[in-house]
Formats: structure tokens, C-alpha cells, sequence
């Protein structure tokens, strides 16, 4: 039987939490790390001196793209693609900026575009599972906890799958956003957009992004180890 001594509000606070604490150190690290290594190659500014929206319009012409608009956001690195409304949206620190990251940025977001145009597969696959996903997450502790109380093992197994559903649509980011990259480095070196020297300092800023995701993906992963750990101990006393 569910007891609420292994699923009461006390299981918040079980030593398995360390993984949550990891996880939390591990995103924290990779923000951290991002901002730091953005921050450094922000100071460095490109040669051709061109803004990271013109890099961005210059980029999307360049591939054929013509129903991608482009506009400046509030924010720091809040920068995106939307291909719902096919809009570019690039934060204060990219839009304006003329330095390397900030290029490295634009050209990264001009990638999905790139993805979007031409039917990348993982793209349309991380759009098709957005909903699924963020229902799955936003039922899935309600069904874990309405589980415990009413002591029925399906609704805390049907709790757990929702919220694999996180760490599912996490998986399926990685390789969009990689891919993004790459596409972004190809086309700034092929383009011309910057020098020799500073492809790798863009290739940096983007690798230091992509970290983030990864980190995301492990901090999921190990939310749903912990909840797993707990709720299969339970499930094998019944």
C-alpha cells in the first residue's frame, strides 16, 4: 500500500533529492558558462562590422529564404526562430551588436530557419510534441500525488510517463539545435560574414549554447530517475 511516509510531502525532501540538486548545479554551470563565454567573444568585434540583424537578413537571403521577417526583442540572449509566424526574433544584445558572438548568435537562429525551409525532420518532430509534451509536465506531479492519496499505482505510473515526455522532447532538442549550429558555421565561413580567425570564436559561443541543452536533458533525466526511484521502491511493496 501507498503510505504517506514514502509519498507524502516528505519524499520532496529524501535523499534521493541530491539529483536534483545535481541537475540544478549542472544548469547553473552551463548558464553560467554560456553568459561568460557570450560575454567574452561579445567584446570582439567583427571585421566587417556588420550587426548581428543585418548577419541575420544577409543569411536568410543568401539561402532563398524571403517569408522569414526579422525583428528585435527585450531581453538578453532571448533570442529565437518561430516558425509558426516564420519570425526571426533577435535580443538587444545580438539585433545591434556587431561582435562575434552576436553574429554567431544570429546566424544559429538563421539556421532553423534554414531547418524550418528545408523539412528537417527532428524540427518537425520537436513541433509536433511541444503540446504532448507540456500537457505531460504540467499532469504529470498532479497524477503522481492524486496517485499517493487515492493509493492506485496506475495514475503514479501514468504521472511518471507524463513527465518522461520532458525529458522525450529534451532528447529530440538536442540534435535541432546542433544541427542549427552547424548549418550557422557553414554558412558564415562560406558566406564571408567572418574571417578565418573568428569562425572559431563563433564556433565557440554556439558549443558553449549548446551546452545548456545538454544540461537540460541531464537535469530532466535525473528528475525522472528520482521520481522513478521513489515511486518503484513504493510500487514493489504493494
Amino acid at each position: 500500500m501507498y503510505g504517506m511516509g514514502g509519498y507524502g510531502f516528505g519524499w520532496f525532501y529524501d535523499p534521493t533529492f541530491i539529483l536534483v540538486i545535481i541537475g540544478m548545479v549542472i544548469s547553473m554551470a552551463a548558464s553560467a558558462y554560456v553568459k561568460s563565454t557570450f560575454n567574452k567573444f561579445d567584446k570582439v568585434k567583427s571585421r566587417n562590422n556588420i550587426t548581428g540583424t543585418k548577419a541575420a537578413q544577409f543569411i536568410l537571403e543568401s539561402q532563398g529564404i524571403h517569408d522569414v521577417g526579422v525583428q528585435a526583442i527585450a531581453g538578453d540572449l532571448t533570442d529565437n526562430y518561430n516558425s509558426g509566424n516564420k519570425t526571426l526574433s533577435l535580443s538587444q544584445a545580438t539585433a545591434q551588436s556587431t561582435s562575434v558572438a552576436a553574429i554567431g548568435v544570429a546566424a544559429h537562429e538563421c539556421g532553423h530557419a534554414v531547418q524550418d525551409a528545408k523539412g528537417y525532420f527532428p524540427l518537425r518532430l520537436r513541433h509536433a510534441i511541444v503540446p504532448i509534451a507540456n500537457i505531460g509536465t504540467s499532469i504529470s506531479i498532479p497524477l503522481i500525488l492524486i496517485g499517493v492519496l487515492l493509493r492506485g499505482s496506475f495514475l503514479v505510473n501514468l504521472g511518471l510517463i507524463a513527465f518522461s515526455l520532458a525529458f522525450i522532447f529534451q532528447l529530440v532538442t538536442l540534435p535541432v539545435e546542433f544541427d542549427a549550429s552547424k548549418r550557422a558555421i557553414k554558412i558564415l565561413a562560406d558566406g564571408g560574414l567572418l574571417t578565418e580567425e573568428e569562425v572559431p570564436q563563433a564556433r565557440r559561443v554556439l558549443f558553449a549554447a549548446a551546452l545548456t541543452y545538454v544540461a537540460a536533458a541531464v537535469a530532466t533525466l535525473l528528475q525522472l530517475l528520482r521520481l522513478i526511484i521513489l515511486f518503484g521502491n513504493n510500487n514493489r511493496r504493494n
